[in-house]
């Protein structure tokens, strides 16, 4: 693959508002800009992310996420976004709902390629591990025929910034990720310049998730945190996708 135009139609498929734009924010802008179809959407409007939940009421924060998330998708130039409203922190209790929405997502888009989770929902997190699983069904369902990519941390990412992730507490689990050499990812992004930048904004304006963080770090080392996006193919054997630098 030698560029994103090869990605066809994309259909990116997540949990929470802030998910899609930390893993695949770089990837959607550049094929919404090459004229792509981009549709974006999430499980849930993400309204218990808040260790404060009394001043961040879940109704509150719903409703100041998913218009964060439209914000978000304005920068990005994604002009099909779509917030569902299956409860955050309970996906993996509606199995039946999740799997119906994923289904009727694939049907309706008949996308090219699906990026999203991959078994490990990058932090074990259940309901990114619950998207995983809907997803995969969807896309089964299908008989395999489009692209499946599974958003994964490479090792070399891991080795320089799993002790931040620790001293943040990201993983829902005592499991860890391994990572994907570079040799094995089937789409590998490094944005640099503007395409950082416009991520990086995307990232800002979702201020609810984001401010802290990027309050917490130096801006170049959260830039470089976030420059790479990087995906499997669900299938082993799909034919590797050269390194894109944009």
């Amino acid at each position: 693959m030698s560029d994103l135009t090869e990605l066809g139609t994309i259909l990116s498929i997540w949990a929470h508002p802030d998910d899609e734009t930390y893993l695949a924010a770089g990837i959607m802008a550049a094929a919404s800009d090459n004229g792509q179809r981009v549709v974006c959407a999430t499980a849930s409007a993400g309204e218990r992310g808040s260790s404060d939940p009394t001043t961040w009421t879940p109704t509150r924060l719903g409703r100041i996420r998913r218009w964060e998330a439209a914000a978000a998708m304005a920068v990005l130039g994604v002009h099909e976004h779509e917030v569902y409203s299956l409860p955050d922190g309970e996906l993996s209790g509606h199995e039946s709902a999740g799997r119906d929405w994923a289904d009727r997502l694939v049907e309706d888009v008949r996308p090219d390629t699906i990026l999203t989770f991959g078994p490990e929902g990058m932090t074990y997190h259940p309901d990114h591990i619950a998207v995983h699983r809907w997803v995969t069904r969807a896309w089964r369902e299908t008989g395999c025929r489009v692209r499946l990519l599974y958003a994964t941390p490479t090792v070399d990412k891991l080795a320089r910034f799993l002790p931040l992730y620790e001293e943040w507490n990201m993983y829902m689990s005592n499991e860890r990720p391994d990572g994907v050499a570079h040799e094995h990812l089937s789409l590998h992004l490094e944005l640099q310049a503007e395409r950082l930048d416009r991520k990086i904004t995307a990232l800002r304006v979702m201020a609810s998730q984001t401010a802290a963080v990027m309050d917490a770090v130096d801006d170049q080392l959260f830039r470089e945190m976030v420059a790479e996006e990087s995906f499997v193919a669900a299938e082993v054997s799909a034919a590797p996708v050269s390194r894109l630098l944009i």
